[in-house]
C-alpha cells in the first residue's frame, strides 16, 4: 500500500508539470488584449455566413456633411434645425470657408477644408480626402458620407448598421446607375486599361465601416486618396467605389434605404418614409421633386418637407406646430 501511494503521488505530479489539469487565468485586473479582441470579431465576421451584429449608439458614427460657403445659409440652416440638431456631436460639415456665425449659432463641428469653392473633381476629391483623415482620426465604428440636402432619419440609420460588424468589409450605399462604371485606370503614362466598378452616389448617402476604411489607407489616406481619383479621372463618390470594389475587391452592398434628388421622391410610398435612412429634395429645375409626406406644415411653409418629417419624428421638437404633438 505504500508503494501504490507514493505511484500516485509521482502521476498527480507528473500531471501537473505537464499542465494537462492547468488552466491558467490572466493575472487579476488585466483585461484581455483589446487587439487580440478586435482580431477575433474580425476572424468571426470573415467567416461565411457570419454577420456579427455591433451593438451600437449615435457615438460610434461619424457623419460627414459636404457642403459648400454659399449653401451655408439656405441648407446648412434647415440641417442644423432638423436632424443635425439631434444628432450634433456626431455630425461635421465639411465646407470650404470659415464661418464663425454658423458655428457659434448653431454649434456645429464646422471644419473649414480649404479646399476651393467650385464644383469640380479636384474640389470634391480634397472633401472626401478631408473627410475620410478625420474619420480614421476619430476612432469611431461607422464613417457617412451625406451631402447637405439630405435628411439622415437617425433611428433607421443605427438599425441599418447594427445589423452588421464594424469589423467586417461593409460598403453600404445607392449606385446611381443601373449597371456598373466603366472607367480608364492610367497604369502608364503611355498607357491604360478598362476597369468596372459599382459605386454608390454621394447624392443619396452611403456608409463604410471602420474595418474596410483601414484597409482603403493606401489609396486614401493623406492626401492619396486626391492622387487615386487623378488616376481615374472620376469625382469623390466614384473614386470610393473605385477602391472598395476594384483595388480591394469589397462588393459594394446595395440598399433602396438611401436616396438623392436624382430619383422620384414622390414615388416613395408614404407610410414607408420614415422607415428609410436618408430623404432628399428637388433643386432649382425640380422643385417639386420633394416626398409625398402631410402633416402641419403646407408645400410653400415647407418646400423640403424636412421639417414635416422633423416633426413626425419628433413631435415634442419646440418649433412643431402643437397638433402634431403627443
Amino acid at each position: 500500500s505504500i508503494y501504490l501511494f507514493f505511484f500516485v503521488c509521482v502521476c498527480v505530479v507528473a500531471l501537473l508539470l505537464d499542465g494537462s489539469f492547468i488552466h491558467p487565468l490572466p493575472p487579476r485586473g488585466r483585461p484581455e488584449d483589446p487587439q487580440r479582441m478586435l482580431e477575433g470579431d474580425a476572424a468571426h465576421a470573415r467567416s461565411p455566413g457570419s454577420r456579427s451584429k455591433d451593438s451600437l449608439d449615435l457615438r460610434d458614427i461619424f457623419i460627414a456633411v459636404k457642403t459648400t460657403r454659399k449653401y451655408h445659409k439656405s441648407r446648412l440652416q434647415l440641417l442644423s434645425q432638423t436632424w443635425v440638431s439631434k444628432a450634433k456631436e456626431q455630425t461635421f460639415i465639411f465646407t470650404d470657408g470659415e464661418d464663425k456665425e454658423l458655428r457659434h449659432k448653431a454649434g456645429l463641428n464646422i471644419i473649414n477644408t480649404n479646399c476651393s469653392a467650385a464644383h469640380t473633381r479636384q474640389a470634391l476629391c480634397c472633401k472626401m480626402s478631408v473627410e475620410y483623415d478625420k474619420f480614421i482620426e476619430s476612432q469611431k465604428k461607422w464613417f457617412c458620407h451625406m451631402d447637405d440636402d439630405n435628411y439622415v432619419i437617425l433611428p433607421s440609420l443605427l438599425e441599418l448598421l447594427s445589423s452588421y460588424s464594424h469589423t467586417q468589409d461593409v460598403y453600404l450605399g445607392r449606385p446611381s446607375l443601373d449597371h456598373p462604371i466603366e472607367a480608364a485606370e492610367r497604369v502608364k503614362s503611355d498607357g491604360s486599361v478598362s476597369v468596372k466598378f459599382w459605386f454608390a452616389t454621394g447624392g443619396a448617402g452611403f456608409c463604410i465601416s471602420r474595418g474596410l476604411a483601414l484597409k482603403m489607407s493606401p489609396w486614401a489616406s493623406l492626401g492619396n486618396f486626391i492622387t487615386t481619383a487623378e488616376k481615374i479621372r472620376l469625382p469623390d463618390d466614384c473614386t470610393v467605389g473605385y477602391i472598395i470594389e476594384a483595388l480591394l475587391e469589397v462588393p459594394l452592398t446595395h440598399t433602396g434605404l438611401f436616396h438623392s434628388h436624382l430619383e422620384n421622391l414622390q414615388r416613395l410610398p408614404t407610410d414607408n418614409i420614415l422607415k428609410q435612412v436618408t430623404l432628399s429634395y428637388g433643386g432649382f429645375e425640380n422643385r417639386r421633386n420633394v416626398v409625398s409626406v402631410g402633416g402641419a406644415f403646407s408645400l410653400a411653409e415647407d418646400p423640403t418637407r424636412f421639417k414635416t418629417v422633423h416633426c413626425l419624428l419628433y413631435p415634442d421638437t419646440e418649433w412643431c406646430p402643437r397638433k402634431t404633438r403627443h
